[in-house]
């Protein structure tokens, strides 16, 4: 599976390692994505989420019916 955030869309970024001489090769920072399953009281339902750390925080600022609807809203399947 692919590390991209279901709640916020981050994906990873890419760089170069630099070595001590400059030397350049390819190199990528991954999303710290985690497997979450949250309760939803409206749907009387867990929901698996793959979410990051932000994501979380996001869940837990305005609330996982509002995060829901904002994905439902973007046409994610859930």
């Amino acid at each position: 599976m692919s590390r991209i955030c279901q709640v916020t869309g981050r994906k990873p970024s890419f760089g170069n390692n630099v070595s001590h001489s400059h030397r350049k090769t390819r190199r990528r920072w991954n999303v710290n994505v985690q497997r979450h399953r949250y309760w939803v009281p409206s749907e009387k339902r867990w929901v698996t989420l793959r979410v990051s750390t932000k994501g979380m925080k996001t869940i837990n600022k305005h609330g996982i019916e509002k995060v829901l609807a904002d994905m439902r809203r973007r046409g994610v399947k859930i």
